[in-house]
């Protein structure tokens, strides 16, 4: 059997865990990374996964998990999930500190960990045959809205930098994949948002006819990875049915019309 082994990020919750979760039910290799430790702990005891405890925006601890990769042995697959958003301010009344703590999630620790662990990647390549890195990115990185400036920012960010480095990789056999989820009901991300407003988070889901769940978007990763080696997959859009486009959200039933 090729090798099969993935290192994710954010795996303390949310699409994180559920890839974890998933790549281990389908018999990969997983490190979950993630800050919690005590979270990643419970992971581990119930799915098998090694875990690794980091903050991916520490350079010190981005080296510390290359040297813990590298001890490992050779990866074929590199999800970086881990990001969020903050605040919904506009542009004019932007909060700085927000908007640099989703550049520093979103693009930078996305940056230092790809870096981090291509010469890891690149062995699995030759090993198995090819090797993937899967940037987690946003429907927002694809349209803009009003009170998303900050976070637009950021994942328009993560997505030239999944376009420039499969124009970087081309002529190795290294896959560069783009998964762009809608909205998903997670148990953090719309809280993080509105800094720990449970009603305002609730209410982003209220009355929408299925919104997307984080094991929804963990089958579209996995299904990403384990095409064929020669087939890449380099951008999918995620979305539940009730969400035509960021602007166009159903709420209500959905029901055919007569």
């Amino acid at each position: 059997m090729n090798l099969r082994r993935a290192v994710v990020t954010g795996a303390s919750s949310g699409i994180g865990e559920a890839t974890v979760r998933l790549l281990r039910e389908r018999g990969w290799e997983v490190l979950g990374v993630a800050r919690r430790a005590e979270r990643l702990a419970a992971l581990a005891e119930e799915t098998g996964a090694e875990v690794f405890a980091a903050d991916l925006t520490d350079a010190a601890d981005v080296a510390a998990l290359r040297e813990r990769v590298e001890a490992w042995g050779p990866i074929t697959t590199l999800v970086n999930n881990a990001g969020g958003a903050k605040g919904t301010d506009r542009v004019e009344d932007g909060d700085v500190d927000d908007w640099r703590w989703m550049y520093e999630i979103n693009v930078i620790a996305l940056q230092q960990v790809t870096a981090a662990l291509l010469p890891s990647l690149r062995a699995g390549a030759r090993e198995s045959g090819h090797a993937d890195v899967l940037n987690l990115t946003s429907t927002a990185a694809h349209f803009p809205y009003a009170g998303g400036g900050g976070y637009n920012a950021a994942k328009f960010a993560a997505r030239a930098v999944t376009n420039v480095l499969r124009l970087e990789l081309s002529g190795e056999p290294i896959r560069v994949v783009e998964v762009a989820p809608g909205m998903v009901r997670t148990e953090e991300f719309s809280l993080t948002r509105f800094g720990g407003d449970q009603a305002k988070a609730d209410a982003v889901y209220q009355d929408i006819d299925g919104p997307l769940a984080a094991e929804d978007v963990a089958e579209a990763i996995v299904h990403a990875v384990e095409l064929p080696g020669h087939v890449s997959n380099d951008l999918l859009i995620v979305k539940p049915v009730a969400q035509s486009s960021v602007h166009l959200v159903h709420r209500g039933k959905l029901r055919v019309r007569d």
